[in-house]
């Protein structure tokens, strides 16, 4: 396997190239060779060229739509909202609106899963409040647990 370029004072770094081995795109964007490989069988990602041995080669735009699509999955756009995303990018002159309404659902998504762990840190706390520490037999967590009807949150 060749050696990715060198850094200052020889060291090996992983600097974008346009003949990148699969590792070390994987290296440079964090994301593993598996989810490379299934980002491409999806179609998120194009066949990348091959050299003369078969082995799969990356150009630096690869590696940076790799690195676009890795940030979008950490804030937990789905994989159909990412690809509608890229086509987007790829009309750089028409209006963003559908993009900011890909986001504002996004948020929405988000602020509902706030509220639903709020309102389950709520009930947790409620549970423990009410706990005397005795026996089971007394227990408000095994209480509220099997019936779900003394439980807060909804």
């Amino acid at each position: 396997m060749s050696d990715d370029t060198k850094g200052a004072g020889g060291t090996k770094t992983d600097a974008a190239r346009d003949d990148m081995p699969i590792g070390s795109l994987a290296r440079l964007t964090g994301v593993k060779i598996p989810t490379i490989r299934y980002y491409e069988e999806i179609g998120l990602l194009p066949a990348p060229t091959r050299s003369q041995s078969n082995r799969r080669l990356y150009a630096a735009r690869d590696a940076a739509r790799l690195a676009f699509i890795r940030h979008a999955r950490e804030l937990g756009f789905d994989l159909d909202a990412i690809r509608i995303l890229m086509a987007l990018q790829e009309k750089p002159e028409q209006s963003c609106s559908e993009a900011d309404g890909i986001a504002r659902a996004r948020l929405a998504e988000v602020e509902d899963k706030i509220a639903r762990l709020s309102a389950l840190k709520i009930e947790l706390e409620h549970m423990l409040e009410g706990c005397a520490h005795g026996r089971i037999a007394t227990c408000r967590v095994i209480e509220v647990l099997a019936d779900h009807g003394k439980c807060r949150h909804q």
